[in-house]
């Protein structure tokens, strides 16, 4: 094995990594159930559809740009559902104000919104198929290298795959709700 190698390896055994990236919400909790503010309005569901408050820190050495996404792992299509995913946040933000996502041109100059599952956009709150059980609510901001390219009308589901292939960390808040 390469000594440099074997050195840089104890350095980060004796050392730790730097902090791991936080993510963190006066909205929210983790593992608490949201509130009617952060539910959809439609599809059966009454609430306010506005975005949370997130704010983000411990961000690693050489990130570029932000990406923050919302997803449902326990919908029940087969593939989850997006409630949100926006790209390209500068680097200079950390955080997001509460309905960032739920009014038009709210988001940071330079942010991209992709359309969500719901047709939009814009933030789409909590609204699991009534007597469905608890679903999760994973809010996840993520650290890049740099600004992504992708095509106009790309998927969330392909931001996902751009975003673990080249994340330089992340950090996530699991919300949950049920109806």
């Amino acid at each position: 094995m390469n000594k440099w190698w074997l050195g840089a390896s104890l350095v980060l055994c004796l050392f730790g990594q730097a902090h791991a990236m936080t993510l963190t919400s006066k909205d929210m909790s983790e593992g608490n159930k949201l509130t009617s503010q952060l539910v959809f309005n439609g599809f059966g569901c009454q609430g306010e559809n506005i975005s949370p408050q997130l704010t983000w820190t411990e961000i690693p050495v050489g990130t570029k740009a932000f990406a923050v996404t919302v997803y449902d792992p326990d919908a029940p299509t087969g593939s989850g559902w997006w409630h949100w995913a926006v790209y390209n946040l500068p680097a200079a933000q950390t955080s997001l104000a509460q309905g960032a996502g739920s009014h038009a041109n709210a988001l940071p100059k330079g942010a991209i919104a992709l359309k969500n599952d719901f047709g939009t956009t814009e933030f789409g709150g909590a609204c699991p198929p009534e007597g469905h059980g608890v679903h999760r609510y994973e809010f996840t901001v993520w650290a890049l290298p740099s600004a992504l390219e992708l095509p106009k009308d790309a998927s969330p589901a392909l931001l996902g795959f751009m975003l673990r292939a080249q994340a330089l960390s992340s950090a996530k808040l699991t919300a949950v709700y049920n109806r």
